[in-house]
C-alpha cells in the first residue's frame, strides 16, 4: 500500500490555513471598500517634516488622515456614481463603520476557547468564519438602510468571529504531536496571506463591478469553504471515518496528556489557570508581540504618511508586501523550530525561547531602528518590513507555548491570553494620539516608536529569564477522569477475553473427554 498524497493532518494544516484567511478578507473587506462608497473630496496631502509631500496624482480620490481607511487602498479605486450608490460620510462615521468590527470582538475570546472545549472545534470555528460570512452578505442591503444598521452588523461580525483564534488551539492538541506543533500554527499566519490578497482582489471587484460586489464575492468564498470544512475536518482523530491506522496510532501516541474526546463534562481548574506563573510570564512574551505588530501595521503607515509625506493609497508595495515576508517566516522559522526539537539540538523550553527572542527581542532592534531612522525613507521602510516579518516567529514562540503548558486547556489558555493582550488595541492608539495630537513630529513618532520597543523588550527578558514550556500538573485533572474511563473500558475488555478464554477451554476440555472415551 503507498504512501498517502496527503494525510489528515496536512488536510487538516491547509483548511486552517485558508480558514484564517477568510476570516481576515471578512474583517478588512470593508478597509478596501469604504474608499468607493464614500462621496470623494479634494484634501491637500500631508505636510511632511522631513521633505515636499510626494503626491501622486490619482484624480479626484479622498486624501485623508483616518489610518484603517487609507493604508492599503489605491490609486486605481476612483469612486464615482456609476459604481453604486455614495455616502456623505465624515472622518467620525467612517471610523464607525471601520471600528466597529473590533468593539466587542476581544470579548468573545474567552469564550471561544470554553466553547471548542464543550461542542469541538469544528462547530466553532466553521461557524465563526460561516456566520461571519452570512451577516457579510447583508452589508450592501444595511448600509443602504442606516449607517448605524452597518456598524451593528460589523459588531456582530467582529463578536463572532473573535472565538476562532482560542476555539483552534482546542484542535491542536489533539492533533498535533508537540514535535510538529510549531509547523502547524504557522497555519494560523494564513490571516497574514488573507489580508495581503483582500485588497488586490476587492481593489479588481470594485473597479470591475462595485463596491456591493467586493462583500458578496469574499463572503461567498468563505461559505464555499465552510463546505469543505464541514465534510473533511473532524475534532479528533479517533473519529475521523478515513483516517489511517497508522497515522491514527502516531497522532494517539504522541499527543501525550490530551483527551480525544470532548470535555463537556470538565470543570476547568480556574483558580490553578489564574494563579499560574508560566502561564502568565506566556501572557507577558505575548503582550510584547501583540503591541509591536500593532504599531508596525496601524501605526507606522500613518508615521509614513505625516512624517515621510507619502500617501500609501498609491503605494501597493505596503498592502501586501509585509503580511507575506511575515507568512514567510513563520512557515519556515516553524520548520526549523521543529527540526532543533526533533534533533534535539534543544530542549522544548529553549526552542520556545529561542522564538519568542526573535519575535520580541529582534523587534524590539527593528523598532528602534525606525524610530531613530530619521528622514530616511529607504531606512525607514526597511525597519517596517522586517520588523513585521521577525513576528512571523511567534507561531513557534508563545503562541505554540500555550499548547505545551496545558494541551488539555489549550483553547482556555490562548482565550485568556487573547483577552489580555487585546488590551493593547485599546492602549497603543490612546498613546499614539496622545503623542501626536497636533504635533505629528519626527521626535513626537520617535517616542511612539520607543514605547513599543520597550514592550518588546520586557516580553523578551521576562519570557527568557522565566518561560517555561512544562505541562502544568492542573492540566492532569481532566487526565484522571479520561484514563479511569479508559481503565474502565480496558477492564471491561480484559474481562470478555477471560471469560471467552475460560470457555474456549472448556469446549477444548470437554472435546478432549469426547475424544478419550471413543
Amino acid at each position: 500500500m503507498g504512501k498517502e498524497l496527503l494525510s489528515c493532518r496536512d488536510v487538516l494544516w491547509i483548511l486552517v490555513f485558508c480558514g484564517f484567511a477568510i476570516n481576515y478578507m471578512l474583517r478588512i473587506n470593508m478597509n478596501l471598500a469604504i474608499v468607493a462608497m464614500i462621496i470623494p473630496r479634494t484634501k491637500a496631502a500631508a505636510v511632511a517634516q522631513c521633505s515636499a509631500p510626494y503626491i501622486v496624482s490619482t484624480g479626484n480620490w479622498k486624501n485623508d488622515t483616518n489610518i484603517n481607511s487609507s493604508i492599503f487602498s489605491t490609486s486605481s479605486i476612483v469612486p464615482n456614481s456609476s459604481i453604486g450608490q455614495l455616502f456623505d460620510w465624515d472622518e467620525y462615521e467612517q471610523g464607525l463603520a471601520l471600528g466597529g468590527y473590533y468593539w466587542l470582538h476581544w470579548l468573545s475570546q474567552l469564550p471561544g476557547g470554553l466553547l471548542a472545549r464543550r461542542y469541538g472545534t469544528k462547530m466553532v470555528f466553521g461557524l465563526g468564519n460561516l456566520i461571519s460570512a452570512i451577516l457579510g452578505l447583508s452589508i450592501p442591503f444595511v448600509t443602504h438602510y442606516h449607517l448605524y444598521a452597518l456598524v451593528t452588523v460589523r459588531v456582530f461580525q467582529g463578536l463572532v468571529s473573535g472565538v476562532m483564534w482560542p476555539a483552534m488551539h482546542d484542535m491542536t492538541a489533539k492533533w498535533i504531536p508537540q514535535n510538529e506543533r510549531s509547523k502547524f500554527v504557522s497555519a494560523y499566519m494564513g490571516s497574514s496571506v488573507g489580508a495581503a490578497i483582500t485588497y488586490p482582489l476587492c481593489a479588481f471587484i470594485i473597479n470591475l463591478l462595485n463596491w456591493e460586489a467586493a462583500f458578496y464575492v469574499t463572503s461567498l468564498i468563505a461559505i464555499s469553504w465552510y463546505g469543505f470544512w464541514y465534510f473533511l475536518i473532524f475534532d479528533s482523530p479517533r473519529i475521523h471515518p478515513r483516517i489511517s491506522q497508522t497515522e491514527q496510532k502516531y497522532i494517539l501516541e504522541n499527543t501525550v496528556g490530551t483527551i480525544q474526546t470532548k470535555n463537556s463534562g470538565e470543570k476547568v481548574p480556574w483558580s490553578e489557570i489564574l494563579l499560574s506563573w508560566p502561564l502568565w510570564v506566556t501572557v507577558i512574551g505575548q503582550w510584547g508581540g501583540a503591541w509591536g505588530f500593532l504599531t508596525f501595521m496601524t501605526q507606522a503607515p500613518s508615521y509614513f504618511n505625516f512624517v515621510h509625506g507619502w500617501n500609501l493609497k498609491a503605494t501597493g508595495l505596503f498592502s501586501g508586501l509585509p503580511h507575506i515576508l511575515r507568512m514567510l517566516v513563520s512557515y519556515f522559522y516553524s520548520i526549523l523550530s521543529d527540526w532543533l526539537l526533533r534533533t534535539k539540538k534543544l530542549s522544548l523550553k529553549n526552542v520556545r525561547k529561542l522564538a519568542n527572542m526573535v519575535t520580541t527581542g529582534g523587534g524590539a532592534i527593528l523598532t528602534l531602528g525606525l524610530a531613530f531612522s530619521g528622514c530616511q525613507p529607504t531606512l525607514a521602510i526597511f525597519f517596517m518590513m522586517t520588523g513585521t516579518a521577525v513576528n512571523g516567529a511567534v507561531s513557534a514562540g508563545t503562541l505554540a507555548n500555550l499548547v505545551d503548558l496545558s494541551p488539555n486547556f489549550a483553547s482556555v489558555l490562548l482565550g485568556f491570553c487573547g483577552l489580555i493582550t487585546g488590551i493593547s488595541g485599546f492602549v497603543s492608539p490612546l498613546v499614539v494620539g496622545i503623542l501626536t495630537n497636533h504635533k505629528q513630529t519626527v521626535e513626537q513618532w520617535r517616542l511612539v516608536f520607543i514605547i513599543a520597543a520597550v514592550n518588546l523588550t520586557i516580553s523578551a527578558v521576562v519570557y527568557t529569564i522565566w518561560g517555561t514550556s512544562d505541562v502544568q500538573s492542573w492540566n492532569n485533572r481532566s487526565d484522571k477522569v479520561d484514563s479511569t474511563a479508559e481503565e474502565l473500558v480496558k477492564l471491561k475488555v480484559k474481562v470478555n477475553n477471560e471469560l471467552r478464554d475460560g470457555d474456549n477451554l472448556k469446549k477444548e476440555k470437554i472435546n478432549n473427554e469426547k475424544k478419550s472415551m471413543v
